[in-house]
């Protein structure tokens, strides 16, 4: 029996999966929740010791005689965190996560100092967007300079879980490339961003090196905490969208994933840099050895979740009273930046509702139109990658959303792309899983997802003609709102 695990720590948790790759099943899957410290200041953070219990009550909720069976394990993280560490491997301050807006000023700053985020993109191939790593290291440096000076390394999540497992400082380009440090043509670290923030920091020391398949092997001291084997081996792990790239079997160029989460995400493979000179995209690495250009909003189910919330409605209740609603709510529209927004940029950007009045003014409108604007704002996404060469066929579908059927039909339809759903939900560590099996079989990726990752046929949707064109109106509508408020919430 070949059995690997795969680890996500995500913002809301941290999982484990356990999978036979005989078999091609699930064995295990298993969770554990993080609190989540939110400040007015847009502050964001975590306390790494909270991943740590997680994760040591995650392998704590799986049969010992399991764990040692396992052959490898892969990593996925949330994106962007920053995790300072000092010269004895303790974390220093809490971690700024993915979606902490608190350091705008700096974003800000390194912008101007570069002369714009044109030039950024024409420099490294991404802006220095609010999120992102580069502006949490310089206010840690601004704000904290007594322990800016006990920095050793510079982690990000996965990176410090690899830590944890194997004693061992690494990074790798598809994570890496998320940080605003990076040179995602080159995959190399972008020299003039670093000086920028400390030109008398050695940053070779402070940066782990990078790596492309193996972060190390299982200490004995992680061994004996999570009860897994000593000596096998840990794979370079990823971003979280990296590792769900490859658990949806986008590893192909041209390929596309959606997730619809807390975030949503629009991501596909590429065999060359995809850099878009608007700043629609990032322009990430994958942890595969490729590119994996990527759209991120920083609110998808949050709108229909706070407004479900205000009705005090289940998820059912709550689409059932969507779908009563016609597409473009009767011409209600929201703009859902409830958290501010990476894409488009309105970092101060909030959540707004247009075009009331008192025929409209209802419920079912509500509901259907905070649907409509989480997936409009990743068909903004769709646009960029279209105009920038891609023809997508199919879009594979993951996150919490895509248990609805409602969204997924409202995905298919908005798009005018076939989706498809993979049977195994759990993307990010399942592409843990499956980047650990092509390291032990000497397999490529290209090879292990063609074999593991596969599809449930009774939930795929395809496009309704007549819906695109009433939708294509409505998210017209919809562009026409958000770049109307640009002024007010850049």
């Amino acid at each position: 029996m070949r059995v690997f695990a795969g680890i996500d720590n995500g913002t809301q948790s941290t999982k484990v999966l356990v999978y036979d790759a005989d078999e091609k099943r699930v064995l295990a899957l298993v969770q554990a929740p993080h609190e989540l410290i939110s400040r007015s200041d847009g502050s964001r953070e975590q306390l790494a010791t909270w991943w740590v219990d997680a994760l040591s009550s995650c392998f704590a909720q799986i049969d010992p005689s399991l764990l040692k069976e396992i052959k490898g394990i892969g990593v996925s993280g949330q994106q962007h965190g920053f995790v300072p560490v000092g010269g004895d491997g303790q974390v220093l301050a809490p971690v700024k996560l993915w979606c902490d807006t608190s350091t705008q000023n700096e974003c800000d700053e390194i912008t101007l100092h570069f002369g714009g985020a044109r030039h950024l993109i024409q420099m490294m191939g991404n802006e220095v967007k609010v999120g992102y790593t580069a502006s949490k290291i310089l206010a840690f440096k601004k704000h904290e300079p007594q322990l800016y000076q006990k920095m050793a390394k510079v982690l990000l999540p996965h990176d410090y879980l690899n830590y944890l497992l194997t004693g061992s400082y690494t990074m790798e380009a598809g994570d890496a490339s998320g940080t605003a440090l990076f040179d995602v043509r080159n995959r190399t670290w972008c020299q003039e961003i670093l000086s920028f923030i400390d030109d008398k920091r050695d940053w070779t020391s402070t940066l782990p090196p990078l790596v492309s398949k193996r972060a190390g092997v299982v200490s004995s001291s992680a061994a004996k905490r999570f009860g897994i084997p000593e000596g096998i081996p840990v794979s370079t792990g990823g971003g979280d969208n990296m590792m769900g790239a490859i658990g949806t079997g986008t590893v192909k160029s041209g390929s596309l994933t959606m997730s619809l989460g807390t975030s949503g995400t629009l991501y596909g493979a590429s065999d060359v840099p995809v850099v878009d000179e608007q700043g629609r995209l990032a322009a990430f690495c994958s942890s595969s050895g490729s590119w994996l250009p990527l759209l991120c909003t920083m609110n998808c189910t949050v709108s229909s979740e706070l407004t479900r919330s205000l009705f005090s409605l289940d998820v059912k209740e709550f689409d059932a009273l969507a779908l009563s609603s016609p597409i473009g709510a009767e011409g209600v529209v929201m703009l859902p930046f409830f958290n501010g927004e990476r894409t488009p940029n309105y970092p101060h950007g909030k959540g707004t509702i247009f075009g009331l009045d008192t025929a409209n003014f209802k419920k079912e409108n509500l509901a259907r139109a905070a649907m409509e604007a989480s997936i409009y704002g990743l068909q903004l996404g769709l646009d960029a990658f279209c105009s920038l060469g891609f023809s997508p066929q199919t879009i594979t579908l993951i996150g919490g959303g895509a248990k609805s059927a409602v969204w997924r039909q409202m995905v298919a339809d908005v798009c005018n792309l076939p989706v498809r759903i993979p049977c195994i939900a759990e993307a990010a560590a399942f592409g843990g899983v499956l980047q650990v099996l092509s390291l032990v079989s000497g397999k490529s990726l290209d090879c292990v997802t063609e074999e593991h990752v596969t599809y449930t046929q009774e939930k795929t949707c395809n496009p309704r003609a007549d819906n695109h064109q009433a939708y294509l109106v409505s998210y017209a509508a919809w562009r026409k709102l958000v770049d109307y408020v640009g002024l007010l919430y850049q």
